[in-house]
Order: C-alpha cells, then sequence, then structure tokens
C-alpha cells in the first residue's frame, strides 16, 4: 500500500451484543478496534489511517435464502426502524471512510446498525 491511504476492516455488531452461540465469532471481530489502535500508531509515519466499519443486519439475497421468517423477524425486531439495513446505506459508510472526507478519523470503529446496539 502507498503511503497515505487507508485501511478499512469489516466488524460485526455480534461483538458489540451477547448473541447466544455466537461466542467465537463475536470474539474474532471484537480484536478488531485494539487491531485498528495498535496499527494506527504503527503505520503513522507512513499516513495510514485504520478503521473499522461495523455493519448490523443487511439484508441481502444470501441472508434472505439463509433467514427463516422468524429469524428476520426476530433481527429486524431489534432496529429501531424494524427493518433490516440495505447494502446500499453500508456501502455509503464504506465510500466516507475510504475518501478524504474522513481524513481526521483514525483508529475509530463506525458502527452502522440503524441503532440496534444502543436499544
Amino acid at each position: 500500500m502507498r503511503d497515505g491511504g487507508s485501511i478499512i476492516m469489516t466488524g460485526s455488531n455480534a461483538s458489540l451484543r451477547g448473541y447466544p452461540e455466537w461466542s467465537v465469532y463475536a470474539g474474532s471481530k471484537a480484536v478488531l478496534p485494539a487491531f485498528a489502535r495498535v496499527w494506527v500508531a504503527e503505520l503513522r509515519d507512513r499516513r495510514i489511517r485504520v478503521n473499522v466499519l461495523t455493519p448490523g443486519q443487511v439484508s441481502s439475497p444470501m441472508m434472505e435464502a439463509a433467514m427463516t421468517p422468524e429469524l428476520k423477524e426476530m433481527f429486524s425486531a431489534v432496529i429501531p426502524r424494524g427493518e433490516m439495513g440495505q447494502p446500499e446505506e453500508i456501502a455509503s459508510v464504506a465510500l466516507f471512510l475510504a475518501s478524504d472526507d474522513s481524513s481526521y478519523v483514525n483508529g475509530m470503529e463506525l458502527v452502522a446498525d440503524g441503532g440496534s446496539t444502543v436499544i
């Protein structure tokens, strides 16, 4: 990577909530903000920013095929607007983090989950 770039890691709001039977997955995602903080220090001379994008439940063809109606209702119920996010909504956050508009955002976890982890 050339100097002055941006690294964006994909987290999961499973690391922010206590979903039963998701401990290994949640743990693997919970470590990412720690990696980001360390890498900010290690990559500072190269002016590389490191952030974590943590999406919530996002509707996609794969999710639609894998989820039962009951599971989809359970996930939608924890989102204040009552429906899962759309891929375009997460993509716009990723574009922000990759762009110069976020030039002063470094070592942060940006949660885009429709507010499901705050209620």
